[in-house]
């Protein structure tokens, strides 16, 4: 739709606006990433999401440090957000392809990290988006990419 010339920018505040609503219902629910991980959303605008997360016991590897999936969620959650914000009313995604390169590890005891996703490109059937981990000094920690389907109400049918 077009007001004065420019594009409108409702689509995007209504799937803002779904998105907190659906963590927001998980997390009182006790389901999802954000209840059993603690990742939680910091904050979000179209085709940008910022998440954190305080590594805790329920984060840890065999090796007590922060296990690489659950980074790797972290980023997937960030970057699945983030293109969620630029969808139109209806359409879904999924992950298909997940790439992460792990720079440092974390440990156990480590402040909180914040993870940065953003969308790359949003084709009609595919989109694209990346993501970086860093700790509370800036450092990276991992850096990752994701390629997502995208599914349109008529495509369920």
């Amino acid at each position: 739709m077009q007001v004065n010339g420019a594009k409108e920018e409702y689509p995007a505040l209504n799937r803002i606006r779904e998105l907190r609503e659906l963590l927001a219902h998980g997390m009182a629910a006790g389901i999802g990433v954000g209840h059993s991980l603690g990742i939680t959303l910091e904050s979000v605008e179209k085709g940008r999401t910022v998440y954190t997360l305080t590594p805790s016991p329920a984060t840890a590897n065999a090796i007590y440090t922060v296990h690489g999936g659950v980074l790797a969620t972290l980023m997937d959650t960030a970057m699945g957000s983030a293109i969620f914000t630029e969808l139109a009313d209806g359409v879904l995604y999924t992950t298909l392809e997940l790439k992460v390169n792990f720079i440092r590890p974390v440990k156990l005891d480590a402040d909180q990290l914040t993870c940065e996703g953003r969308t790359i490109n949003i084709g009609k059937r595919t989109a694209l988006a990346e993501a970086r981990v860093l700790d509370p000094a800036g450092r990276l920690i991992a850096h990752g990419t994701s390629t997502c389907m995208l599914i349109r109400p008529t495509d369920a049918t």
